[in-house]
């Protein structure tokens, strides 16, 4: 009998990310065999027990998919949204299993988003100490000084918490230059604020890479990783590789 934590089975299953699926648990959402469980450290095994989450019940996923999407300006990075704007889940035309996204991108932001029903990898890239880089390009409203180049690079006041080291580099000169920057950490609406901060605005921003994966398709599009994609970041994240992932071919 495989014993897991419920958050845990439940990303796995593909309904949520670990940590929204602690949310879940601790609003009484979730059942085990009929019972309401509110207790984040209860253990159940999916091939056993019937768990059900909002009332679903939940089931291993037939198969494991990850999808690197070029998130146009104009999309939310949510399954839904009660405002009724559009979301990247209209974008996985022909994906029939369910993925979430990995991380967001703000609504006005474009770029790389991975999309994937395998909660292990996504709750191990959005974790803040695996501090997986995730590179952006912006343009923005006038060139920063070498100080202040400084200072975003070492931080920055923000929520009254600083922000972590980033690396920015100036790509092209003029009065609207381009930038690129490399974060390790992913608060909202944080490279706008930090050149705010600055004095200067944010006009454009795109996400080019998450880690090692660049961006390299167009916007509104998407493509499957290829298995040895998913295999790099298994084991530059130190976890333990999937079968299926070894079994199937090097997507070339």
């Amino acid at each position: 009998m495989a014993l897991e934590r419920l958050q845990k089975i439940i990303a796995h299953a593909g309904v949520a990310s670990r940590r929204k699926a602690e949310e879940l648990i601790a609003q009484g959402q979730v059942r085990v065999n009929g019972q309401v469980v509110t207790e984040l450290g209860t253990k159940a095994d999916l091939n056993v027990d019937h768990i059900k989450v909002n009332g679903k019940l939940i089931h291993a996923p037939h198969h494991m998919v990850y999808v690197a999407l070029n998130k146009p300006v104009g999309y939310v990075t949510t399954m839904s949204d009660p405002e009724g704007r559009k979301t990247v889940a209209e974008l996985m035309r022909g994906i029939k299993e369910r993925v979430y996204p990995v991380g967001r991108l703000d609504y006005a932001t474009e770029g790389l988003i991975l999309m994937t029903n395998d909660g292990e990898l996504a709750n191990a890239i959005t974790s803040a100490k695996n501090q997986v880089p995730k590179t952006y390009v912006a343009k923005v409203t006038g060139q920063l000084t070498l100080e202040q180049e400084e200072k975003f690079r070492t931080g920055i006041p923000l929520s009254g918490r600083r922000t972590a080291p980033a690396e920015l580099k100036l790509l092209q000169k003029g009065e609207n230059p381009w930038y690129e920057v490399k974060l390790i950490e992913g608060r909202q609406n944080q490279i706008r604020i930090m050149f705010q901060y600055l004095g200067v605005l944010v006009e454009k921003l795109k996400r080019v890479k998450v880690g090692f994966l660049a961006l390299d398709v167009k916007p509104g599009e998407f493509r499957h990783l290829k298995p040895l994609e998913v295999a790099r970041f298994y084991k530059q994240l130190g976890l333990k590789k999937r079968s299926e992932v070894d079994d199937e071919d090097d997507g070339s």
